[in-house]
């Protein structure tokens, strides 16, 4: 449980409202009460993604909203004094228990048809619920606009896919630079002032981070400049949310942030941006397919790294407007056959850690021998393993793969493999509609993390798919 407070700030004397008489609960009781009021659930049945490999992809599939956008957007609303209107939010797990989170402070939420309207006037706790910050990373972001806007937080430390460490030791120096207190225990308190500008270098451009100092930024006394910072669209598309809100965010995008504190923000209306790492997905999925089909929207500029990649490699792409984008891996068009190539994964604009699974999977039906480096996350390799059960044929020394293609002895067949995290398991669909045979996915529970309605959007490109339930004897044995 990491505990932040600033003893700088006075809760009676808040900018935005005099909290009600609740503020100081650990949670919101109106979470209290529902979660005392409802029977004793039992966890839904397990699920599986049936694939029959070698269907053609043809058509036109539509690209969701960020995820990881729409997470830290969601954070920002408790910025907000009054309401935020959120258009283009993706359906997924992820985002319910984000929504989970802002209700136990309090929030008041709609969600309708992919917007999602959030009325933060009524908030009364300082500390989110734990079971619901632990599931997701996103959770741990409210901790910067929680206290920066009423002086003080208790955040349970982040979860997310289990693919390396990600510590939280820039946060919490970060936002000692702006003046406030942090303790990892169990204990909170608040007295005085307010968070104050101040300047922060990151030893690494850590997404999560910049945006968390950005949103305590934007309501701190002063100015604050924050360097070495991510670059991310992600990190853009907040920026622009708080400027929208009345904040004064400068230089998203490149390595320096320069924010100049407001003392209230008001709720804005945005439309998240593109999912990126979808549209990359559905890119390599015609890759490893050898099909053609178009997607929109998706944001080229986003995505350069892996263009250049698919398009060494033999892969025809072209925009036919500002947001629509063909890509054809027809063997027809390509001379010589798919060509592998290396990859290394970094910080935007760098060849993003979240494709590398599917990239992986791509490169086992490519000629020739590839290595791929993981920079970001050292946990994630673990979708090799399934992988080779595919039949794939990759060596993993360390941080890096050397993966044979199809001619040094990789032969995807059908089999049975279990995604052990989101990416890991878009990997093995991808992977399952090059194979041969049928190949029978479990864990879904995590491609659903990330991907909306991802086997309905394949089947409508051709894609012989899906969801099946897996049969309760099979659940036992894995107990």
């Amino acid at each position: 449980m990491a505990a932040i407070f600033n003893p700088r700030i006075n809760l009676s004397h808040s900018i935005h409202h005099k909290p009600n008489p609740h503020f100081l609960r650990k949670t919101s009781p109106l979470s209290l009460l529902s979660t005392l009021e409802s029977p004793i659930q039992t966890p839904p049945p397990d699920k599986k993604l049936v694939i029959v490999g070698g269907s053609k992809l043809s058509g036109h599939v539509n690209i969701s909203g960020s995820k990881n956008s729409a997470l830290a957007i969601l954070a920002g609303t408790l910025c907000c004094s009054g309401t935020s209107k959120l258009h283009n939010i993706p359906n997924l797990s992820d985002i319910t228990t984000m929504v989970s989170v802002l209700r136990s402070l309090g929030a008041r939420i709609e969600v309708l048809n992919g917007e999602i309207t959030v009325d933060t006037d009524g908030l009364c706790s300082s500390e989110p619920c734990s079971d619901s910050v632990r599931k997701i990373r996103g959770g741990f972001f409210v901790l910067g606009p929680i206290l920066a806007r009423f002086g003080e937080a208790m955040v349970a430390l982040p979860g997310g896919c289990d693919i390396g460490a990600r510590p939280i030791d820039l946060y919490i120096r970060g936002l000692r630079a702006l003046g406030a207190v942090v303790e990892l225990i169990c204990a909170h308190a608040a007295n005085g002032r307010g968070l104050v500008g101040g300047s922060f270098r990151l030893d690494y451009p850590s997404v999560g981070a910049t945006e968390t100092l950005m949103m305590a930024a934007s309501m701190a006394d002063g100015k604050t400049v924050l360097s070495n910072v991510a670059k991310e669209p992600e990190v853009v598309d907040l920026a622009q949310f708080l400027n929208a809100s009345g904040a004064c965010v400068e230089g998203a995008g490149s390595s320096t942030l320069v924010i100049n504190g407001r003392k209230r923000l008001h709720g804005p209306e945005h439309t998240v941006i593109p999912d990126r790492i979808e549209a990359g997905t559905f890119m390599i999925a015609a890759a490893i397919t050898r099909s053609c089909f178009s997607m929109s929207p998706v944001t080229p500029l986003h995505l350069s790294c892996l263009i250049e990649k698919l398009s060494a490699a033999g892969c025809k792409i072209r925009r036919s407007s500002s947001y629509t984008m063909e890509i054809s891996a027809l063997p027809s068009k390509i001379e010589g056959g798919f060509i592998g190539f290396d990859v290394r994964t970094g910080p935007f604009p760098q060849f993003p850690t979240d494709l590398q699974p599917q990239v992986m999977a791509l490169l086992t039906t490519c000629t020739g021998s590839s290595s791929v480096e993981e920079s970001v996350f050292e946990g994630r390799m673990r979708h090799v393993r399934e992988l080779e059960k595919l039949g794939a044929r990759i060596r993993v020394c360390g941080s890096t793969a050397l993966v044979n293609g199809k001619e040094q002895g990789s032969a995807l067949y059908g089999s049975h493999v279990v995604a052990t995290d989101l990416r890991c398991g878009a990997s093995l669909v991808l992977a399952g509609m090059a194979a041969e045979g049928i190949t029978e996915v479990e864990g879904v529970k995590h491609i659903d993390r990330g991907y909306e309605d991802l086997e309905t959007k394949l089947k409508g490109l051709g894609a012989d798919i899906s969801r099946q339930q897996v049969p309760l004897a099979t659940q036992l044995i894995q107990l």
